[in-house]
């Protein structure tokens, strides 16, 4: 079972990891047990791995910083599902191997603190006896997240996805 950590709109970067707990300033710490330190403290003490984020619109705005994508994946995250993301929290996401899904019905159906099922062979999540299908990602994006991320996926396959073809 997984627990819901419920958000709501504009979460941006600094939330979830405030920068003077960036890898920079602080290299001899784990920058995911800084993950939402000031926003939701008790994430870091109760967050387990497999969990799953769920919030309203534009999770991740704000700044550039790949590293709040980092304690994310640090903290073990089962997968991000909110009604929209920042675009480069996104391509972040996808490049550090780390799922997130647009999917209203979901985040509509359940609440802080709930536990659900997270089924990623079949791409679903099961609460209150329910199912609710998560959307297909495009196969590039499931291929990058099967390697582990961007890097993992060039190093398994010696080129970009979509490149061998051209």
């Amino acid at each position: 079972m997984a627990r819901i950590w419920k958000f709501g709109s504009d979460v941006d970067t600094d939330q979830i990891v405030p920068g003077r707990y960036a890898p920079y300033m602080r290299p001899d710490a784990d920058v995911g047990e800084a993950a939402f330190i000031e926003a939701r403290p008790e994430f870091a003490r109760n967050f387990q791995p497999g969990d799953l984020i769920v919030a309203l619109d534009n999770f991740g705005c704000g700044s550039s910083r790949e590293y709040a994508v980092e304690a994310l994946v640090r903290r073990k995250v089962g997968a991000i599902v909110a009604l929209s993301f920042a675009r480069i929290f996104y391509r972040n996401a996808l490049n550090l191997g780390l799922r997130l899904y647009v999917a209203p019905e979901i985040v509509q159906a359940v609440q802080d603190g709930n536990e659900v099922s997270f089924e990623l062979a079949s791409e679903e999540i099961v609460h209150a006896g329910r199912s609710y299908a998560l959307p297909r990602l495009p196969a590039f994006s499931q291929e990058i997240l099967e390697a582990g991320g961007i890097v993992a996926y060039v190093k398994q396959h010696g080129h970009f996805p979509g490149e061998a073809d051209r």
